[in-house]
């Protein structure tokens, strides 16, 4: 009963902010402030018996099937966060609009920014390379690999926008790579010459002017012309960043969280 109610405070402070949604004021069901909540406890309780002390997890906040894809925004969970135990960091975008910031939430916050499904992947890289990347996390550089404009789309390769499967991305660039990455641009050629793929969307003409009209958080001007005019649209998505700490490190472990 304690460990619900502290839940239920945490859940009361959610910030008003999303990755890449239209804030909208919703009445929440009890069935989906349940779901949410066994959600954030079995996570949390994987997180302890798993050992870890940082973890990339993703969740299902957007039904993005049409594209192949299932999870719709990753984060760093942090189980020695100065502000308390397992908090999640990560880079949210305000309302709908082109900007964004990096918050830190609770387990419970996360979890109950109206999920299109209630399950989490968890992905644990190696020890050392969770030490670096708490290393990161508690120093200036995470900030310095964040930016403030953001696009849902953003090119993998341009610092022009940011989304926020990116700063996650750029993140782990700086904590893995040996060259002293402190800023993006570094990021990015680090992982463009480490063979980072991005996920590569056919996104028609007309779509995308519909959708650049309408969605402040959504711009195409940073993609390459010859592949924007073919419907070519590469971005960061949360399953080229698992893929691509997989393939770095074979030993990744990788768990599936659902609220049952």
């Amino acid at each position: 009963m304690r460990r619900f109610i502290m839940f239920l405070l945490l859940a009361c402070s959610l910030n008003a902010a999303h990755a890449g949604r239209n804030c909208e004021v919703k009445k929440t069901s009890v069935q989906t402030f349940v779901s949410g909540m066994k959600l954030a406890e079995n996570t949390r309780a994987a997180l302890e018996a798993s050992g870890a002390q940082v973890a990339i997890i993703g969740r299902v906040g957007q039904d993005l099937s049409a594209y192949g894809l299932r999870y719709s925004h990753a984060a760093y969970v942090w189980r020695d966060h100065p502000k308390g135990t397992w908090l999640v960091v990560h880079e949210l975008n305000q309302c709908g609009t082109a900007s964004s910031g990096l918050y830190d939430q609770g387990l419970a916050n996360f979890f109950l920014d109206d999920l299109y499904r209630y399950e989490a992947v968890v992905l644990i890289p190696s020890a050392q390379s969770q030490s670096r990347i708490a290393g990161v996390l508690g120093s200036y550089v995470a900030n310095r690999m964040h930016y403030a404009r953001y696009n849902m789309l953003a090119y993998p390769f341009s610092t022009e926008y940011q989304n926020s499967n990116q700063w996650v991305l750029e993140t782990y660039a700086a904590s893995t790579s040996d060259m002293g990455v402190q800023d993006r641009g570094r990021a990015q050629a680090w992982l463009r010459a480490a063979g980072y793929t991005p996920t590569t969307l056919d996104i028609p003409a007309t779509k995308r002017l519909g959708a650049r009209m309408f969605s402040a958080n959504i711009s195409f001007d940073d993609h390459p012309f010859a592949r924007r005019a073919a419907g070519r649209i590469d971005t960061v998505t949360v399953e080229s960043v698992l893929n691509f700490v997989r393939q770095r490190e074979p030993g990744t472990r990788e768990l599936l969280v659902t609220a049952r």
